[in-house]
C-alpha cells in the first residue's frame, strides 16, 4: 500500500529556531574552511613555537627552561631538586612536569645527548645510548647550569635581544637568548612538526668556531676544510663521502653514515664496543645480534653481552676459536646498526618562517643575528654611558660655582623646591638637578671635583669609541671574532667522532662468506620452496607436497645465486639461496609467505632467478596486454629485500616469461583461440609498472588463460597461428592442435 502523506501536525516540531540554522551552517561548511579555521593555526603552532629550532640553537622549550634556570641563580648557585626547576618553569611553559623534565634530561651532563651539555645534572638521568635505562624521577635528582651557559646570557641583561609576555602576562621571557657562538651548528636537534621536520647534527664547536670565524673574514672560505664533518657525542668513526658531505653544506640535506669503534682483546679471544652510533641502542644491537645468531647467520660468535658500567659502554663479544675479528666486525657492520646512516635535514625557523638552510647560509644568517646581538649591546652601552655624561655635564656646571648652589640651597623654603631653583639657577634640567641634590656634603671638596671633570672627559672618549664601533661593521665583525676565540679557548675539546675514509676499511660481501655449491630448487603452486643439493636428490627424488599442491618452477643453480619471488600484490621480495637451509625432497619446504614476512593474504606467483640481470621480464595481463621490462630495473645497489609496484596492477596477472632473448611464445584465451608471436615485437618499458601494448584483442567475458614457448605445446599447424603484428585475434584451437583446450 502507498504510504500515508504526513500531515503538517504529525511532523516533528523544533521549540529553538536556531538549531535549524545551525544545522544549515555545520552542514554547509566546507571541509577546505574547516581545516583552514580549526586544523592551520594548530599546526602553525606546532612549526612556529615548539617542534623547529631557531637561528639560537633551541626550541622554546629548551629557552624557557634554561632561562628559568637562569633567574633562579643557577648559573653561579649551588645545584637545586630538579622539581624545584620543573615547577619553576611552568610559570613560562605552559606543559606537564614530565615533559618539562624529558626537556631538561636531553640537555643534561648525564644523558650524553650533547656535545656540550647545558644542564650540570647530579643524579641518574639515564643514557642516550640505551632504551632501557630509564632516568630518575625528578624528586631525585639535582641541577645547575653548566659553565658554557655564560655565553648564552652574557649580553641578556644589555638590550641584546626583544622580551616578550609569558602566556598569562605574569613576566617577560626573552624570544632568542644571545649565544656568543653558533649554537645551532654546535647542539643537536631534531623535532617533528606538522607536515615538515628538522634533524639538525653536532659539529665539534673549535671547528665551528673557527669556521665562523674564517666566513665573517671571508664568506667565500672553503667551509669543509675547517668542518670535518659532524661530531656525536656518542662517538663513533665517520665514513668520509666527500661528495655526500658537500651536499649537506650546501642544501642542508643528505646523510652521513657512521659506525661503532672496536678493540681485539687477544688473551681473552674477544671484541669490545666500546663506542656506537648516535641513532642506536645498545638494545636494539643486541637484539639484531641475537636474532642473527638463532637464524644461523652469525655463527662465528659464542657470546654477546652488555658490560656497560661506571667507565663507560663496553659491549663484549665472546668468538669462536680461528675467528678473524675485523671480518666478524665487517660481518656485523653490515647486518647490525653497529654501522647506520644519519639523516640531515637542516630546517631552521628565520624571522618565523621555517627554512632549510646549509651549513653556509646557516652561518651566514647566524653572523647577520650575531651582529645585530652585537651592535643592540653597544647601543644599550652608549645610552648608559650618555646618561652618565648627561649628569656629570650637570655637576660640573654646580662645581664650577658651589657657593651659588650651596646658597641656594639653604635659601630655599620648602624641600620640594630645591630642584626647581637649582634648574632656574644653572639652567640644568630635572634629572641633572636631582642627581645634584643628591650629592652629599663630604663630596663638595676638590679632590672630587676633578675626578669627575676627568671622569667626564674619559666618557666623551668612550662614546666617540661606542658610536665608531656601532657604525663600523668591520670593528663589530673584530668584537664577534674575538668572542669566538675566547669560546673556543674556554670550552672546545677534542673530537670525539673520528674520520675514516670508505677505503680505509674492510666491507663484507656475503657471497664470498657463503660457500658455493650446486643446488636445485623448487617451487610448489602454493608457495612452498625447497633447495637441495644433488646428493640429496639422487637418495630420494620424489618431491613431497601438500594435498591440493604440486609442482610450479624449478632451476638448476648455486647456494649464492639470488632470487626474486613475484607476488600477488605487485610486489618483489628478493633474497639469496644462502638465506634458506638445505632441504630434502621428503620435506614441504619453507613456507615463502612467513619465511620472507609477506602480508596478509599475498601468495608467491612466479620465481626469476635475476644472475647479472641480464634479459628481460614480460607480464601477460588476462585483458590482454604485456609488458616488457628489462630485469635490470629491479636491480638495488642497497640491502633492500622488498620492492613495490613490480608490475602493473591495472588487469590480473595471467602470466610471467623470464626472457634472455628472443623467441615465439604461444598464447590461449578462454575462447579458445590461440596466438603465436615473436617477442622481438615487444618493445622494452622504462617503469615497472607499465600496463603494456595489447597483444591478443579478446572478446568480451573472454581472457588471456596460459602462456607457454612454441617447443612447450602441442600445436601442429603453427603457421595457422602465427602473426606478424600485434595485437591479433589469433585463430580458433583446432582439434589436433587442443590439448590446450582440455586445459582451459
Amino acid at each position: 500500500m502507498p504510504k500515508k502523506k504526513q500531515s503538517d501536525e504529525s511532523k516533528p516540531r523544533v521549540s529553538n529556531p536556531n538549531v535549524m540554522g545551525l544545522r544549515a551552517a555545520v552542514l554547509e561548511q566546507s571541509i577546505t574552511d574547516t581545516l583552514e579555521t580549526n586544523y592551520m593555526p594548530y599546526a602553525m603552532s606546532v612549526i612556529v613555537s615548539r617542534a623547529i629550532p631557531e637561528i639560537d640553537g633551541f626550541k622554546p622549550s629548551h629557552r624557557k627552561l634554561l632561562y628559568t634556570m637562569y633567574k633562579m641563580g643557577l648559573l653561579t648557585g649551588a645545584r637545586t631538586k630538579s622539581a624545584n626547576i620543573v615547577g619553576q618553569t611552568m610559570r613560562l611553559n605552559p606543559h606537564g612536569d614530565a615533559a618539562i623534565y624529558d626537556t631538561m634530561v636531553r640537555l643534561s651532563k648525564g644523558y650524553g645527548a650533547l656535545l656540550h651539555p647545558f644542564v650540570d645534572s647530579k643524579g641518574n638521568f639515564g643514557k642516550v645510548y640505551s632504551r632501557d635505562m630509564a632516568w630518575a624521577a625528578s624528586r631525585y635528582t639535582e641541577a645547575k647550569l653548566s659553565p658554557i651557559c655564560q655565553e648564552l646570557f652574557r649580553d641578556l641583561d644589555q638590550d641584546a635581544v626583544d622580551f616578550v609576555d609569558n602566556y598569562d602576562n605574569t613576566m617577560k621571557e626573552p624570544v632568542l637568548l644571545p649565544a656568543s657562538f653558533p649554537n645551532i651548528l654546535v647542539s643537536a636537534n631534531q623535532g617533528i612538526a606538522v607536515g615538515m621536520a628538522s634533524q639538525l647534527c653536532g659539529f665539534n664547536l673549535g671547528e665551528v668556531c673557527d669556521a665562523a670565524a674564517a666566513f665573517l673574514k671571508n664568506p667565500a672560505c672553503d667551509l669543509s676544510s675547517l668542518l670535518l664533518g659532524p661530531d656525536f657525542p656518542t662517538g663513533g668513526e665517520i665514513i668520509y663521502d666527500r661528495g655526500a658531505m658537500e651536499e649537506v653544506y650546501r642544501t642542508g640535506r643528505g646523510s652521513v653514515k657512521i659506525r661503532g669503534k672496536y678493540r681485539y682483546v687477544k688473551s681473552e679471544n674477544l671484541i669490545e664496543i666500546y663506542e656506537i652510533p648516535y641513532t642506536t641502542t645498545v638494545e636494539a644491537i643486541l637484539d639484531k645480534v641475537a636474532e642473527l645468531i638463532k637464524a644461523g647467520k652469525l655463527r662465528e660468535v659464542s657470546d654477546m653481552r652488555d658490560e656497560t658500567d661506571l667507565n663507560g659502554l663496553k659491549l663484549a663479544v665472546d668468538l669462536k676459536r680461528g675467528v678473524d675479528p675485523d671480518k666478524l666486525m665487517a660481518k656485523l657492520f653490515k647486518s647490525t646498526t653497529l654501522q647506520d646512516a644519519i639523516s640531515c635535514n637542516f630546517n631552521v625557523l628565520i624571522g618565523g618562517m621555517p627554512r632549510v638552510m646549509g651549513v653556509r647560509e646557516l652561518l651566514e644568517e647566524w653572523c647577520a643575528w650575531r651582529t645585530e646581538c652585537v651592535r643592540r649591546r653597544v647601543y644599550f652601552a652608549l645610552s648608559k654611558k650618555k646618561d652618565k655624561l648627561h649628569l656629570l655635564k650637570g655637576l660640573k656646571r654646580i662645581l664650577l660655582d658651589i657657593d651659588k648652589a650651596i646658597r641656594i640651597i639653604r635659601e630655599t623654603e620648602g624641600e620640594a623646591d630645591v630642584v626647581p631653583n637649582l634648574m632656574i639657577g644653572f639652567g640644568i634640567d630635572q634629572v641633572q638637578a636631582e642627581y645634584v641634590a643628591e650629592i652629599k656634603l663630604r663630596n663638595i671638596n676638590k679632590e672630587y671635583i676633578l675626578k669627575r671633570v676627568r671622569e667626564t672627559e674619559a666618557l666623551r672618549d668612550e662614546i666617540e669609541d661606542l658610536e665608531d664601533l656601532a657604525a663600523n661593521p668591520g670593528r663589530i665583525k673584530k668584537v664577534i671574532t674575538g668572542e669566538l676565540a675566547e669560546v673556543k679557548k674556554k670550552y672546545a675539546q677534542p673530537r670525539r667522532t673520528a674520520i675514516v675514509y670508505e677505503h680505509e676499511i674492510e666491507t663484507f660481501d656475503e657471497a664470498e662468506e657463503t660457500p658455493e655449491y650446486p643446488v636445485s630448487v623448487f617451487l610448489s603452486r602454493e608457495g612452498y620452496f625447497k633447495k637441495i643439493t644433488p646428493q640429496s636428490l639422487r637418495m630420494a627424488d620424489t618431491q613431497k607436497y601438500k594435498e591440493g599442491d604440486g609442482p610450479s618452477q624449478s632451476f638448476e643453480t648455486t647456494s649464492r645465486a639470488e632470487v626474486m619471488f613475484f607476488t600477488s600484490r605487485q610486489q618483489v621480495y628478493k633474497c639469496r639461496l644462502s638465506d634458506f637451509d638445505d632441504s630434502k625432497a621428503s620435506v614441504l619446504g619453507d613456507y615463502l609467505p612467513s619465511k620472507l614476512g609477506m602480508d596478509e593474504g599475498e601468495s608467491v606467483v612466479h620465481m626469476v632467478l635475476p644472475g647479472d640481470y641480464a634479459g628481460a621480464l614480460l607480464f601477460f595481463f588476462e585483458n590482454g596486454k604485456a609488458a616488457r621490462v628489462d630485469l635490470s630495473a629491479y636491480a638495488t645497489t642497497s640491502n633492500r629485500r622488498k620492492l613495490t609496484g613490480a608490475y602493473s596492477d591495472k588487469s590480473p596477472l595471467a602470466a610471467m616469461v623470464h626472457l634472455t632473448e628472443d623467441r615465439e611464445l604461444a598464447l590461449f584465451s578462454t575462447e579458445p583461440r590461440a596466438l603465436i608471436f615473436s617477442t622481438a615485437l615487444l618493445a622494452p618499458k622504462t617503469t615497472r609498472t607499465t600496463q603494456g601494448v595489447q597483444v591478443m584483442t579478446l572478446k568480451p567475458k573472454h581472457r588471456l588463460a596460459e602462456v607457454r614457448t612454441v617447443e612447450e605445446t602441442s600445436i601442429t599447424n603453427l603457421p595457422r597461428y602465427r602473426c606478424r603484428t600485434v595485437p591479433a585475434a589469433g585463430a580458433l584451437l583446432r582439434e589436433e592442435d587442443g590439448e590446450q583446450m582440455r586445459l582451459l
